[in-house]
């Protein structure tokens, strides 16, 4: 796929994503007022946190789809990563803000102060939720494999928390409203656990993004395959002091080899040349790669 229509598949699942953010959310946010649901509430925030990420990765997309410049040798791919980064940081915060807001409230509980049922409406919104984030799940994950974009993939994980999050608000909601008066504590009980739900997929995607964000090799496997397909060529020995990163969803790779010594300028040239199109083919058009030749000792 080339750049223009993976660009314009990322727009147009993230325009569709966030369309349905900013419906869920205003449904939520009423639902949860005039349902009377701290769980519900803290879902629309969550919600609201999906559609403010929806933002960042229109925009950061637009940027890292950029070709290199004067100022950016090496393009614009980090970007990206860095709209990874910030995903995965808004879900720590809303979910650290879910989790001590619905503490609270089961601590009120435990100091003898009685809390109200939600209402129907809040559960009704939280099933709505539930099939409408779950749908979206699947449709943004297929488009982020499809275009090979972290930022759009981490997307999707974010519509899953917030699946995640409406049925753990659904199960607080529907046990607060049928179980009885000494059940309306299930209501703050079901948004703290949704809420650790959501701070471990915050880390599990911040944790790659900031890998690549400090350089972190590629995975050793990776570069075993990388070092097989240089090695293709029987004129080329020895390849070592490989280095590797990605730069977005590309990869940069540095490698020295050492052919014939007695081989001219120009042979030694394709040799490099050769490396350089196989890995990019292996690899994307996009990869960096850079063969510093030396003389077979």
């Amino acid at each position: 796929m080339d750049e223009k229509n993976r660009e314009k598949e990322i727009y147009r699942v993230t325009i569709i994503g966030s369309v349905v953010n900013f419906l869920l959310l205003a449904f939520k946010f009423i639902a949860g007022i005039w349902g009377k649901s701290s769980a519900m509430i803290a879902d629309a925030v969550h919600s609201l946190s999906d559609f403010a990420t929806d933002v960042v990765v229109l925009f950061f997309v637009k940027v890292s789809a950029k070709p290199k410049d004067e100022g950016h040798d090496y393009g614009h791919g980090k970007y990206e990563t860095l709209a990874t980064t910030i995903i995965g940081l808004i879900l720590l915060l809303v979910g650290t803000g879910i989790f001590w807001n619905g503490l609270n409230r089961i601590l009120a509980v435990t100091r003898g102060e009685e809390i109200g049922s939600p209402d129907r409406i809040a559960l009704i919104a939280a099933i709505v939720s539930i099939v409408l984030k779950e749908i979206l799940y699947r449709y943004t994950l297929s488009v982020g494999k499809k275009v090979n974009s972290q930022a759009v993939v981490a997307n999707a994980w974010h519509h899953r928390s917030d699946a995640f999050s409406s049925i753990g608000t659904a199960l607080g909601i529907g046990g607060a409203i049928f179980l009885g008066k000494e059940w309306h504590v299930l209501d703050p009980v079901a948004a703290v656990v949704v809420s650790i739900f959501i701070i471990k997929v915050s880390i599990q995607l911040m944790t790659p993004a900031l890998n690549d964000l400090l350089e972190r090799s590629l995975p050793e496997e990776v570069e075993k395959e990388i070092l097989t397909v240089i090695s293709e060529d029987v004129q080329i020995k020895d390849p070592h002091n490989l280095r590797t990163r990605r730069i977005g969803n590309d990869f940069a790779i540095e490698i020295h080899v050492r052919v014939n010594g007695e081989l001219t300028v120009r042979v030694a040239h394709m040799i490099a040349t050769g490396i350089e199109e196989r890995l990019r083919k292996k690899y994307g058009p996009r990869t960096h790669v850079a063969v510093h030749v030396e003389p077979e000792k």
